[in-house]
């Protein structure tokens, strides 16, 4: 045990810093004004894996950790349906989640939007066609906005997500 501590003190920190001034930054500044000029507050989303490889739940991940940080942009991940503002759901849309996503749709309070992840959960994308799947998003539920990708980047979920918030209702 010892040993382990002296290399580690030895070596030191070995970490970069967290990037600033970059694409997200711009993006998150700009999503930022915009829910504060829309919303009064933050922006409550409620993320729904509707049948995907967990690619897409890996990127919104990692806007969730401290690398991106993407609260301090006031976005926050809720439990709830009820709670939310926004669905992000990902993923082609199962025979065995199409029932659960439409109650969550209805579960959520007016006004909400659809934001549907990823190419898969544009079009089904490569299980389209599949005895397993329903297709998109927007067979199953009304999608305001599609982030495509397999699996998007941060920077185009915040992206599409700003995108969505923007568009009349």
């Amino acid at each position: 045990m010892f040993r382990q501590l002296r290399i580690a003190i030895r070596t030191g920190i070995v970490t970069e810093p967290a990037p600033r001034g970059g694409e997200i930054e711009r993006i998150g500044e700009r999503l930022a004004s915009e829910i504060a000029r829309l919303f009064g507050r933050s922006l409550a989303i409620r993320q729904v894996d509707a049948g995907s490889c967990n690619g897409c739940e890996l990127e919104i991940a990692g806007l969730t950790g401290p690398h991106y940080d993407l609260e301090r942009f006031g976005v926050h991940f809720v439990a709830s349906p009820r709670h939310a503002d926004c669905l992000l759901v990902t993923g082609p849309v199962t025979r065995n989640m199409a029932e659960a996503l439409r109650r969550t749709w209805q579960a959520t309070p007016d006004p909400k939007f659809v934001v549907a992840v990823g190419d898969c959960g544009r079009d089904g994308g490569i299980f389209r066609g599949s005895y397993a799947v329903v297709g998109g998003v927007a067979d199953v539920v009304p999608v305001d906005a599609v982030i495509p990708g397999c699996p998007p980047s941060p920077a185009a979920l915040l992206a599409g997500i700003l995108d969505a918030i923007g568009r009349p209702r």
